[in-house]
């Protein structure tokens, strides 16, 4: 039994509903706490609690799905949402790299990286929403987007691959380089605010600066990940709720990953294989359609390999290469 997708309008009101409400739960609670350093133990529950949401979320879509269509439904698009969700998981680890050096670039302090995260996410959170719905019209349309998709996948996967070592050259970004062309910027940081007055004169801050960034980042990342969930499903209620829970995440991923992001450097590489093996899987659809269950074991293998050859390398690192987190 086939169907095309699985999203009602009670559906997607009610999944909107819940990331509201968890969206004013964390503003809240930021808001409660200040600013402050996250640590690795804070970073570390909070992906746990965003994790867990996003399984019982599978738990209970499984089960709504099981009383109404047969029990096999159930099961495959339960599937096709954990695979979505560990490949805009995985995927978004690059995306935190980046953070992490556009958050060492601007030198913004630990304690004041939180709101501009906040905000990337729910910025993200409305990006993605936009890219999903056209993704899934133009798929409707057109079955040769696939290819296109793919070939995208493909065509950045080694390009990652080949440049894996590189770190991004913000000096020469034209976003900033227009930025600091057309804004007045100030030198210093003023806690959290983007825009500070000085004698009548509006000035945008480092964190402002940042913000727009990071929105960028996420947009260009997203072009690449929201394809990726589409060769697995072309469900667009799994394609939605898969990337915004992984988003909802994101915050505390980085956190988690800022004070250990160079035990895990070959990810990078591990990534870049993800992607190739997601474009060829898009590639050969008319071929041969690889099983989702398959498709999960690749990634997840893929992961845990990059995973376990980071922490062995580093821990075989020459005394004055070790890095120490």
């Amino acid at each position: 039994m086939n169907i095309a997708s699985t999203g009602t309008p009670l559906l997607y009101l009610g999944f909107t509903v819940l990331v509201v409400a968890l969206l004013a739960a964390d503003f809240l609670l930021l808001k409660a706490q200040g600013a402050h350093r996250v640590g690795v133990r804070e970073a570390a529950a909070w992906s746990v609690v965003w994790i867990a949401i996003a399984l019982a979320f599978c738990g209970w879509f499984w089960w709504y799905l099981d009383a109404r269509f047969p029990r096999e439904v159930a099961n495959q698009k339960a599937l096709e949402y954990l695979t979505g969700y560990l490949i805009e998981k995985s995927l978004a680890v690059d995306n935190v790299f980046v953070w992490i050096t556009l958050f060492g670039f601007f030198a913004i302090p630990p304690e004041l990286q939180k709101r501009v995260l906040l905000y990337g996410v729910l910025g993200a959170i409305v990006m993605r929403a936009i890219l999903i719905y056209v993704g899934a019209l133009l798929l409707a349309r057109f079955h040769w987007i696939l290819y296109v998709f793919g070939l995208l996948l493909v065509v950045t996967g080694v390009k990652m691959l080949v440049f894996a070592k590189d770190e991004p050259d913000l000096q020469r970004n034209p976003v900033l380089r227009w930025m600091r062309g057309h804004l007045k910027i100030t030198d210093e940081h003023h806690g959290e605010k983007f825009f500070v007055a000085k004698n009548g004169v509006r000035y945008a801050t480092p964190l402002f600066v940042v913000l727009v960034l990071v929105e960028l980042t996420d947009l260009i990342f997203a072009v690449d990940s929201i394809p990726a969930i589409f060769a697995v499903t072309g469900d667009p209620f799994i394609v939605f709720t898969s990337n915004i829970f992984a988003i909802l995440g994101l915050r505390a991923m980085y956190f988690l990953l800022a004070e250990t992001a160079k035990r895990f450097h070959l990810l990078k590489y591990g990534l870049a294989a993800i992607l190739m093996f997601i474009g060829a899987k898009m590639l050969l659809l008319d071929v041969y359609k690889i099983p989702v269950m398959i498709a999960l074991g690749v990634i997840g293998l893929i992961l845990l390999a990059s995973v376990v050859a980071s922490i062995w390398h580093s821990r075989r690192a020459p005394p004055r290469a070790r890095i120490v987190p």
